[in-house]
């Protein structure tokens, strides 16, 4: 498995809220930071990754006081918010923005798991689009999420990914139309959404950028990642990733952390963790953990794990299975009602 692939893997994407939309000039609105319509209908998550595929028209995003981050989109393109913070979405810059809330408020609660539709503006040119927010966990930790700009485009058309545009269009009119299964297609395209514009943002950045993301375009670097992402519990060295790769130890390590800005043993120290920290959420025993990701003992896991998420594996579980576990549908009900605030 390619270091890009597990990465993904660990993020753990979930469910799938869409929104099909319709926009006439002038409009702006805000999509608030873990939307109340994704908290409603979506599983507990610790960050809601939004995305938008304009399909029609061209449109602006932005974060909100962030000037620098505006972007201008045209039909074929998709911005995404990874990191699930509030963004505006407007015909133009500098308009009053409203509320996507109070938007869908009704939809919220009649059409609990479909496809979600507006109609805002004022009649003047139109822009669509089809929106998604997946669920996801410990987005800050993982070192492709956290590598990422905050807000970010690319081209879904005349590429490899051009089909993935026609497909979620083409699912999320069936699943308006309430065919059986469309809910299901949709959820997994959503993934494919994302998935293909991390791709593509990857193979479009310009040379000379450092982190995560450069280390993958870096043969030497690119080839050490992988090894350790596929054989993570080895005990590797850095002379034998190097000679693995047909690198010097030290041309490895000077590489990796002009790169990365860690060795590459510090990297596969906190890798281990982003993958033990998975399988504790699947339930696996602590002793079995510790052993599947390379810790000669149980104690020696617990002191590391503690290093970095600030408590023992068995009390971070705890913690993230009451988390996950709705109390009565209060919670759910009470996010519900926020999307009409």
């Amino acid at each position: 498995m390619d270091a890009l692939s597990d990465v993904l893997r660990i993020v753990q994407l979930t469910g799938a809220v869409y929104l099909d939309a319709a926009f006439s000039a002038p409009w702006c609105i805000v999509v608030p930071a873990d939307a109340p319509l994704c908290a409603a209908y979506l599983p507990p998550a610790d960050r809601v990754v939004s995305f938008h595929l304009i399909t029609e028209g061209r449109c602006w995003a932005s974060l909100p006081h962030d000037p620098s981050s505006a972007v201008e989109l045209e039909a074929g393109e998709v911005v995404v918010v990874p990191m699930g913070e509030t963004h505006l979405l407007g015909s133009s810059a500098g308009l009053s923005p409203v509320f996507l809330g109070p938007l869908l408020a009704e939809q919220v609660e009649t059409k609990p798991g479909e496809v979600m539709t507006i109609a805002h503006g004022r009649g003047g040119s139109s822009t669509r689009m089809i929106c998604g927010f997946l669920a996801s966990h410990d987005l800050w930790r993982n070192p492709l999420l956290s590598g990422l700009p905050r807000l970010f485009k690319v081209a879904m058309r005349g590429s490899s990914a051009s089909w993935v545009e026609e497909s979620l269009r083409f699912a999320t009119e069936e699943a308006a139309s309430a065919h059986a299964g469309g809910a299901a297609v949709l959820a997994k395209l959503a993934e494919l959404v994302f998935v293909h514009a991390v791709r593509r943002y990857v193979d479009t950045m310009p040379d000379g950028c450092k982190g995560w993301l450069a280390g993958l375009r870096d043969r030497g670097v690119a080839r050490a990642l992988a090894l350790m992402h596929a054989h993570p519990a080895q005990a590797w060295t850095v002379e034998e990733l190097a000679g693995r790769i047909g690198m010097s130890r030290s041309g490895l390590a000077q590489r990796f952390t002009d790169l990365l800005g860690m060795p590459p043993m510090q990297y596969l120290a906190q890798w281990r963790l982003q993958v033990a920290a998975q399988k504790l959420r699947l339930g696996r025993p602590l002793a079995s953990v510790a052993e599947e990701i390379g810790y000669e003992s149980e104690a020696a896991f617990n002191r590391a794990f503690k290093r970095e998420f600030g408590m023992p594996p068995a009390t971070w579980r705890k913690k993230m299975t009451r988390a996950a576990t709705p109390d009565d549908g209060e919670g759910r009900a009470a996010s519900r009602s926020a999307v009409s605030t």
